[in-house]
């Protein structure tokens, strides 16, 4: 099977969508098929090293949220490589420039085209133009005039397929959680040099937060959680993995704490080293309430690390005993748990049953992952029924006017 998969997002930027869409590629290339990545330009790529199968488009920051990036051109050279190719589906993983461009190229190579919705657009509308583009009450517009045309989609939660339901999407969803690398090599661990390199000693007790540093993220509670913490344990340490556009303000709210001499910023991450991270920590936390999936939460537990998050539909079918990690309903409840599997690592106790990982290490498992959605491909390609091609081209055509006249409107505003 030939795959496009058409993204705005995709490495070298970490992010919950990069990852998920470099591991469905890798998965379905592992069961023979062939995927070709039709992205954005990014000035963090390397220039000059051939990337095989990925395209890239010339782009630029997204208004407001300058760490994703919009393709402004290139849409005759996509059609020209994606004949080339003989795609058999495409798959689109954003609703923006790119998504149009591989809806179009389904159009006119008569395949069907699925989509993956990773975002929940609600916590994010503050970064365009403080709303003023894309508000919290249009995002089920936005999705409607998007997924006009689409073959099926898919949601990685229950969550997310209730919440595109309440939108009032009419196209078939299928829930696939993306997975995680589940096997990992004893080189692959590199916890001990780590803790050389940021200066910790092997019996420090460590807190990890890791992943973009978003205000949405919700990083200040973390931070207040773990002042609380050094109250009983002093010597502890939190590690904050990654970047993002909070991250002043986080080091900052630290400071306003008197904790930053326990506190250690890493700054990027690549995402290679991201296991070594997990199985560095003692306990791996988040306080964000805006997660479709969470990446992070279930790659954390493939390092046997437990997880200390908030109550989410997805994380209560995983995080189902306290060997897996803890669930709370408020941030004022982080502490207890934290403390108590700082503890335990200390102790060298074991919290809750071993066992209880195994059915989930399954269904999180990036194989399981990789196989459920060749299946959702098959019967894409099974039950395809090309639609009235004027009717869809020009329902896309009225939703990018739409989306473009709001950008620029504002911009002249600014």
């Amino acid at each position: 099977m030939n795959v496009g998969i058409f993204t705005d997002t995709y490495l070298p930027q970490l992010s919950g969508v990069a990852t998920s869409i470099e591991t469905l590629r890798q998965q379905l290339e592992r069961q023979g098929h062939h995927v070709y990545i039709f992205t954005s330009t990014d000035p963090n790529a390397p220039e000059r090293i051939d990337e095989p199968n990925v395209y890239r488009f010339a782009s630029i920051p997204f208004v407001g949220f300058k760490e994703r990036r919009v393709t402004y051109r290139g849409g005759l050279q996509v059609q020209e490589i994606s004949k080339e190719l003989n795609l058999d589906i495409v798959h689109t993983q954003t609703e923006f420039s790119l998504g149009l461009f591989g809806k179009s190229v389904a159009r006119a190579l008569h395949i069907p085209v699925v989509h993956t919705y990773h975002t929940n657009y609600e916590d994010y509308t503050h970064y365009i133009f403080n709303g003023r583009i894309i508000r919290p009450g249009s995002v089920g517009v936005i999705l409607r005039g998007y997924t006009h045309g689409l073959t099926g989609m898919i949601a990685p939660s229950e969550q997310t397929r209730s919440q595109l339901i309440d939108y009032g999407i009419k196209v078939p969803i299928e829930i696939i959680p993306t997975g995680v690398k589940v096997l990992h090599t004893d080189e692959e661990d590199q916890s001990v040099a780590l803790r050389e390199e940021l200066g910790l000693s092997s019996d420090t007790p460590i807190v990890l937060s890791l992943g973009r540093i978003a205000f949405e993220k919700n990083i200040e509670a973390v931070l207040e959680s773990f002042a609380e913490i050094l109250e009983e344990m002093p010597e502890a340490r939190l590690i904050i993995a990654g970047d993002g556009p909070a991250e002043s303000a986080i080091h900052d709210h630290a400071a306003a704490l008197e904790i930053m001499d326990n506190v250690i910023f890493t700054g990027y991450v690549d995402h290679e080293k991201a296991y070594s991270y997990y199985c560095l920590a003692d306990v791996f936390v988040s306080a964000s309430e805006s997660e479709t999936q969470g990446l992070t939460y279930i790659e954390a537990m493939t390092g046997n690390t437990p997880v200390v998050a908030m109550h989410s539909p997805y994380l209560d079918t995983v995080i189902t005993n306290d060997n897996l990690g803890t669930l709370v309903s408020d941030t004022d409840e982080l502490v207890e748990p934290m403390l108590k599997y700082l503890t335990a690592a200390q102790n060298e106790q074991t919290i809750g049953d071993p066992n209880s990982r195994t059915n989930i290490l399954h269904e999180i498992d990036e194989r399981t992952f990789g196989q459920r959605v060749e299946a959702f491909y098959q019967e894409a390609i099974a039950v395809y029924h090309e639609e009235d091609i004027e009717e869809a081209e020009n329902a896309d055509a009225e939703y990018a006017r739409i989306f473009s006249r709001r950008i620029f409107k504002n911009r002249r505003n600014d």
